[in-house]
């Protein structure tokens, strides 16, 4: 079996060269390329990295055939683009055509999608962390220990919040008694702002809440609820978002047009993968 295993790996061909049009990309960019491209397995990641490459060649031949001038700009960033990534840009400006969305098209999508447009909710907190990590068994059972005792603690005493926060809590808002002041979503951990979610105004965690930081006993001190936003406040994010939508898929479509015009060997261009340029 091992020998039979043996010889059907030597026998497999080599990979067939890619190329555009008759300009070959070598093996040693695609493999430079491979990095950046995340898959199961490594020849996955080489066909991912090979289309992306092609793509670029395809963008590329058809700036030049077209006289197009490069312009490198910088971002906000203060990053400034490659002469090759100017080109692409600027072809794709030329040839691919992307109106501006209406008015209409904008409500409509507001209209559709208006569980996305509110502000975010508010919450006052406090809480008393016991810093601890995981992977350290003996301090972190230390750590869960005096939590527990704290915590039970609370729950006979939840008066005492405060003074056992400035007695135990590892967070510099030990000082103010654990109170973190106003808080919203993104500013703290998914498990602190889950635990926060399932909190009415003056409650307490039941159970400790563990996150990267160590564990936490939690208290909602208010919550100022998220407000449906006008129309006229997001306007310009739906319009943006939508403008983007459609250069994406208008840009896939025109990739995938020059790769059906073009002699491509070695690798396949599927539509799905049209919009990746590299």
């Amino acid at each position: 079996m091992v020998a039979c295993a043996s010889h059907t790996v030597q026998s497999l061909p080599e990979p067939e060269a890619v190329s555009v049009n008759g300009v070959t990309i070598p093996r040693d960019e695609i493999a430079r390329e491979v990095q950046h491209h995340k898959a199961s397995r490594p020849f996955e990641a080489w066909q991912s990295a090979a289309r992306a490459l092609v793509i670029r060649e395809l963008l590329l031949q058809r700036a030049r055939s077209l006289g197009i001038a490069s312009a490198p700009r910088e971002n906000d960033g203060g990053r400034r683009e490659t002469e090759e990534e100017a080109l692409m840009r600027a072809l794709i400006e030329k040839e691919v055509a992307t109106p501006d969305p209406d008015e209409a098209a904008c409500r409509r999508y507001f209209e559709q999608n208006r569980r996305r447009f509110r502000s975010q909710p508010i919450y006052a907190a406090s809480h008393i962390l016991f810093a601890a990590l995981r992977d350290q068994t003996d301090s972190f059972a230390r750590a869960q220990s005096l939590a527990n005792s704290v915590l039970a603690e609370l729950k006979r005493h939840p008066e005492r919040f405060g003074e056992l926060a400035r007695a135990h809590s590892a967070c510099p808002s030990a000082a103010q008694s654990g109170s973190l002041g106003q808080i919203t979503c993104g500013q703290t951990t998914i498990e602190f702002e889950r635990a926060l979610e399932r909190l009415v105004p003056g409650a307490m965690t039941d159970a400790l809440v563990e996150t990267r930081y160590g564990l936490h006993i939690i208290r909602l001190d208010g919550k100022i609820d998220g407000e449906a936003l006008p129309f006229e406040l997001v306007a310009e994010r739906i319009a943006a978002y939508l403008r983007e939508s459609v250069m994406h898929r208008a840009t896939a479509q025109y990739i995938a047009r020059l790769a059906s015009a073009a002699e491509i060997a070695g690798i396949e261009i599927a539509g799905a993968e049209a919009h990746r340029v590299s």
